[in-house]
């Protein structure tokens, strides 16, 4: 066989298996390609799988029914019909200030005092009635004599018994204009001393040092009795159906939030606030010294309806940011984790579920071993 006889053999030979491919049908590039991927889902997050779910004891939520309970957050506030004004009734300059904003002060301690003119305008007019008097008095005396003599009538004799009791009421009006600005009309001070007329808390001040005051004017101190003191809340207009007048309420404050003080609803706001629709509910609370102005405070208002909700164990509820949860099981054997709205506790060991558990239902009694358990 020649070269060119044996290379086209070779050739003949090498495309053979092409050729009885086309001719059955195999060429086609799809068929030859590799099989189609297979896509798989991933695993519900929620759903949590362990090797032996019998070590993970179940419990079930049982029904608990309460009362409806309404909880909204307000301040204190001192209570306005117990505010008094420290009025000043004379002008002058503050020379000395004997007590602060926030102080405790008893009834007649000296708040203030004050260099005034109007002492010495006060004493003048005291000096002219006591020249007047003494004149209406001689007067008098002159007149009794000569009426006794037959030297005048009457009427003479009235006129001067009329002018001496003029005087002496002009007396007395001067000599109480001075004891009312703290002197003594035999001794006379030019320097006024404010007092306070109740005993309580500065709650408000409104003068400094070397400031002016006016007679009347602007109140220098406010005090405030603060053995009963409001919590002022705001309550959304749909549940306003669940507060009435003289409920009971129970206040916590933010400061001592372990301790419950007992309160009433003495208002009911009649206007809403238009962008919040809230109304304001003022409540009456008696004061143990704590509470102060300004404090934050809760108040749980306790309805009239009955309602039912859930209560688990605290241990079958998972804290996990900010969220609550629970461990519910399955039919093949895993467990799911259910969001749910944990409310007080009902006991020392048991807690309610406000939502998202219905009574009957089991879940794992300690959720925190099996988070536990999974993330090792």
């Amino acid at each position: 066989m020649c070269r060119k006889h044996v290379i086209e053999f070779a050739l003949c030979i090498a495309l053979a298996p092409t050729l009885m491919g086309c001719r059955n049908g195999k060429g086609d590039p799809a068929a030859e390609g590799p099989p189609p991927a297979q896509v798989e889902r991933e695993l519900d997050g929620s759903v949590v799988q362990v090797d032996h779910p019998e070590q993970f004891p179940l419990a079930t939520a049982t029904a608990l029914t309460t009362t409806s309970a309404l909880v909204v957050t307000g301040a204190v506030a001192p209570d306005v019909s117990r505010n008094v004004p420290v009025i000043s009734l004379a002008s002058g300059r503050v020379v000395a200030i004997h007590a602060r904003l926030g102080d405790t002060v008893q009834k007649d301690q000296v708040l203030l005092s004050i260099r005034s003119d109007d002492v010495a305008s006060r004493f003048s007019d005291y000096r002219k009635a006591v020249a007047d008097e003494t004149l209406a008095r001689a007067q008098l005396t002159r007149a009794q004599d000569l009426f006794s003599h037959g030297a005048i009538a009457m009427n003479d004799l009235q006129v001067a018994e009329d002018s001496e009791e003029k005087a002496k009421v002009d007396l007395e009006t001067t000599a109480e204009h001075l004891r009312l600005l703290g002197n003594d009309p035999n001794n006379p001070n030019f320097v006024v001393d404010i007092k306070a007329p109740v005993s309580g808390v500065i709650t408000d001040q409104q003068v400094t040092n070397a400031a002016g005051v006016q007679a009347l004017g602007a109140n220098p101190f406010t005090i405030s009795d603060l053995s009963n003191v409001w919590v002022v809340c705001d309550v959304y207009e749909n549940d306003l159906a669940d507060v009435h007048l003289e409920d009971g309420v129970e206040i916590r404050l933010n400061a001592y939030p372990d301790r419950m003080f007992p309160g009433r609803i003495s208002n009911i706001g009649a206007i809403l606030d238009p962008n919040l629709r809230t109304a304001k509910v003022r409540i009456e609370v008696a004061n143990p010294g704590i509470m102060r102005i300004g404090m934050f405070a809760k108040a749980t208002f306790h309805g009239q309806r009955k309602v039912t909700h859930t209560q688990i164990p605290a241990s079958a509820i998972l804290h996990l940011h900010d969220r609550d949860w629970v461990f519910e099981p399955t039919p093949d054997k895993k467990f799911r984790r259910r969001e749910v709205v944990a409310g007080n506790m009902v006991s020392a060991s048991m807690q309610e579920i406000v939502s998202g558990l219905q009574p009957g239902a089991p879940v794992v009694q300690n959720a925190l071993l099996l988070e536990t358990t999974v993330e090792e």
